[in-house]
């Protein structure tokens, strides 16, 4: 299930992205054909991998792409653009081609990762939308998928909504987590609108409504007897919730035949109030009642509390989830990176800084991903020209591009393009998966990746080259350039 985008957002674009445009337009450039390619220079939290999320949005944003009456007459009260330029707005196509990486797929520094061909005007307008909506869930994706790795195959909920950064922070952040890996989510319009499945039981507010904490409990067993969850950390957990958890399973769930689903720690030692709670459970009869841990939890505590032998089961995880609290910025960039001329050669561009960083890399690429035949584990990544091929048949030589001495020859390998194309001269060629389909291949991706890339502190660096020809042309340009 997806939900089209229907609201148009063509208007929510740096203002410079108008004038940038009206600019070309004036100048004879309105047809030029441009390359943009989208990418980041550094993994959150210094990990080893990011995670590509949100090309869905992207695809539903460029199909409603268009400028509205009110748009149009919104720029002309401006008084800074052509009347031309406007009159081509109000009639405007896309008519971009567009490729990128799918989504669940591991992501690396430097790599294009998204890439629009097409008029300059249109290419150049797109950038705003394009990292908004990348930036957002592939940062989302990214700590998702490193608290689910945490949790080690125990199932995690995203909890986030009421601390995410605005309405699609969290509808869209839900999406992304799941594709990151969470089992479900607790924002209840990313179910209906994306079929994230949504998730939750009760507050302490309920808890508090009821004369008593043995009371509340009974009235959720009786209302929800099939999937009975309770909250056991309103008054104490061990000397109360438990207790009183426990009597209600006895009383209203037990004659009826059935057996609880869980009870959820929020608050205090939940390693040591989890050890307690599980001894407490099992001798009452209940060692299939699941324990669910929440309240503030990353990745690193995760870890922890397993590695102290915590018996939790299920997490829930908000806050730093949803906003990615520990890095909560993406990065990613868009940069021109060639252009055709009037016979359509294309001609690379380069921007050079003193920042090496941002140095960029020339031309129109491709992407292709090594993977060893027997261990089908991905070996390195390598950035080519647009033309060039990989030939697995026989060995291929990679190196850094920086430390140009650092070689290896590959053999028994398998060479993958790992950019699909979305767009056909402005129309929609983009294959759709289904969140579940999505999620899955995500955790098979990852599963490509060697484990000493998974690591959370101190990753191995995944190799991430350039293909002789691109390297020499970066070279000789940067030659050109600086001398």
């Amino acid at each position: 299930m997806k939900k089209e985008q229907t609201m148009n957002l063509t208007m929510l674009t740096d203002f410079y992205e108008l004038t940038m445009a009206n600019g070309y337009f004036v100048n004879g450039m309105r047809d030029r054909i441009a390359y943009f390619d989208m990418f980041f220079r550094e993994v959150p939290d210094g990990g080893g991998f990011a995670i590509m999320a949100g090309v869905q949005q992207v695809v539903d944003y460029l199909k409603n792409l268009h400028f509205s009456k009110e748009d149009v007459d919104y720029l002309r009260s401006r008084g800074l653009f052509n009347e031309e330029f406007l009159q081509y707005l109000a009639t405007f196509r896309f008519a971009c081609d567009v490729w990128a990486v799918p989504e669940g797929v591991p992501i690396f520094p430097g790599e294009p990762i998204l890439t629009v061909r097409g008029p300059v005007v249109q290419a150049q307008f797109v950038e705003t939308m394009l990292l908004l909506t990348i930036n957002h869930e592939s940062l989302i994706a990214t700590k998702a998928n490193r608290i689910v790795r945490a949790a080690a195959g125990r199932p995690v909920m995203e909890f986030g909504s009421r601390r995410a950064q605005g309405a699609d922070g969290a509808v869209l952040g839900a999406r992304a987590a799941y594709i990151g890996g969470c089992c479900g989510t607790a924002c209840t319009i990313s179910d209906r609108d994306y079929g994230v499945p949504a998730m939750g039981t009760m507050a302490h507010s309920w808890v508090q409504m009821f004369p008593s904490e043995y009371e509340a409990f009974c009235a959720y067993a009786r209302e929800y007897p099939h999937d009975c969850t309770l909250l056991v950390d309103t008054y104490n957990v061990l000397h109360s919730g438990i207790p009183n958890a426990i009597r209600a399973f006895d009383e209203v769930l037990k004659p009826m035949g059935l057996r609880p689903a869980g009870i959820r720690i929020d608050s205090g030692d939940i390693t040591y109030l989890a050890k307690k709670a599980r001894r407490m459970l099992d001798e009452a009869g209940y060692p299939d009642c699941k324990i669910c841990a929440s309240n503030s939890l990353d990745e690193y505590i995760i870890r922890d509390m397993l590695l102290q032998g915590a018996p939790v089961d299920t997490f829930g995880v908000g806050e730093r989830l949803i906003t990615s609290s520990s890095h909560p910025v993406f990065g990613g960039v868009y940069k021109l990176s060639a252009v055709e001329d009037e016979n359509g050669v294309i001609q690379p561009k380069i921007k050079v800084s003193e920042n090496v960083a941002k140095i960029t890399t020339p031309g129109f690429k491709r992407l292709w991903r090594l993977y060893d035949r027997e261990t089908n584990k991905a070996i390195a990544d390598v950035i080519a020209l647009h033309d060039e091929v990989i030939d697995d048949t026989k060995p291929y030589e990679i190196f850094d591009p920086v430390h140009i001495w650092k070689r290896k020859k590959v053999e028994n390998f398998r060479a993958q393009p790992l950019q699909q194309r979305l767009f056909r001269h402005g129309e929609c060629v983009a294959e759709e998966k289904s969140l579940p389909e999505l999620r899955e291949f995500c955790r098979e991706q990852v599963n490509t990746l060697w484990e000493e890339v998974q690591r959370f502190d101190n990753p191995h660096r995944y190799y991430v080259d350039l293909s002789h020809p691109l390297w020499k042309l970066k070279q000789d340009m940067l030659d050109t350039y600086t001398y």
